[in-house]
């Protein structure tokens, strides 16, 4: 688990929409499917799972784009209005209830690097992974691989 300070402080480009996230997250992916390689314009997508009411909006609102994922069941993104930057999303298998905040949109995105490498069979060739990683070729157990805290919030987001 990560030692970073929370809050951590984010926002888009422009700073019209500023936010922080409250606590730890759950869970921070480095996706390597193609849906996230097209959708953020690079080799991956780095995401910090969290519960969405740990998640305030500090400055600014943004605009929910309804957008199509690989599981067919789409996601939501939260975008500025104004830059249109992707600052988060909801995917429709955990509701609203959990965010995927975009590391890249935190002021200090070296404070959460990645707890797991996932769908690393589609991964581009030319990127190489540290040998002690968490990697799995596809999606993954959460059973198997998250902290018990982690799967502790998980439940209780459940009931």
């Amino acid at each position: 688990m990560n030692s970073a300070s929370y809050p951590l402080t984010g926002g888009c480009t422009c700073r019209n929409v500023r936010f922080e996230m409250l606590t730890v997250p759950l869970y921070v992916h480095c996706c390597h499917c193609k849906w996230c390689q097209r959708e953020s314009g690079a080799a991956f997508a780095l995401n910090a799972m969290i519960e969405s009411d740990r998640v305030r909006l500090l400055e600014g609102e943004v605009e929910v784009v309804d957008t199509p994922s690989n599981s067919g069941r789409g996601q939501k993104i939260a975008r500025c209005p104004r830059c249109h930057v992707a600052l988060w999303s909801n995917y429709a298998g955990a509701g609203e209830a959990v965010r995927f905040v975009r590391v890249g949109t935190l002021d200090s995105p070296d404070a959460l690097p990645p707890d797991i490498h996932i769908f690393t069979a589609s991964k581009q060739r030319w990127v190489s992974l540290p040998a002690d990683a968490n990697v799995v070729s596809e999606y993954y157990k959460a059973s198997e691989h998250w902290p018990a805290e982690s799967l502790a919030r998980r439940r209780a987001l459940q009931k």
